[in-house]
């Protein structure tokens, strides 16, 4: 199950924010929590907020436990642009790009893993599969190839 939260037009560079989303991209909930607590970054508390958000939406609509929830996918797009002009010497004036961050968080359910002893069985019983085909591919070329000796000796007897 997938859960989405997003956070749109938020005033921080994305550059900024992206290494904030690197941390904390695959890790349990709990874990990306403690890291997003203690990060000193200032779009850590804008991912904290977020990360809490997402959590009481899977918790609320889909019935889901925190403990059982890891971030799957966190992405860090450009929002808009704001212009601004800042006065310089001799009448000139220089561009300010004041540029915001569209965040999207998604968490998802661990997947419950069969167990490994029942992966080693499937594995050893497609290699044991696949060893019998082939020990009748080569049979039934054998098969074939001594057809083909015995028919060309009755055709030699026949000929003498």
């Amino acid at each position: 199950m997938k859960v989405k939260a997003k956070l749109n037009n938020l005033r921080i560079s994305p550059r900024k924010v992206r290494l904030v989303a690197d941390l904390v991209r695959g890790l349990d909930v709990a874990d990306a929590k403690h890291q997003l607590h203690f990060l000193i970054k200032r779009s850590s508390k804008s991912m904290l907020k977020l990360l809490n958000s997402a959590i009481a939406n899977a918790e609320h609509n889909f019935k889901l436990k925190e403990s059982d929830l890891y971030i799957s996918e966190l992405f860090v797009n450009e929002g808009p642009t704001l212009k601004r002009i800042m006065p310089r010497a001799m009448g000139r004036a220089f561009h300010i790009r004041k540029r915001t961050s569209h965040i999207t968080l998604v968490l998802e359910d661990k997947e419950k893993t069969e167990p490994k002893e029942k992966k080693e069985k499937n594995k050893l019983d497609k290699e044991i599969d696949n060893s019998k085909e082939k020990t009748e591919e080569v049979t039934d070329k054998k098969v074939k190839k001594s057809v083909k000796k015995e028919d060309k000796k009755q055709i030699n007897k026949k000929d003498k």
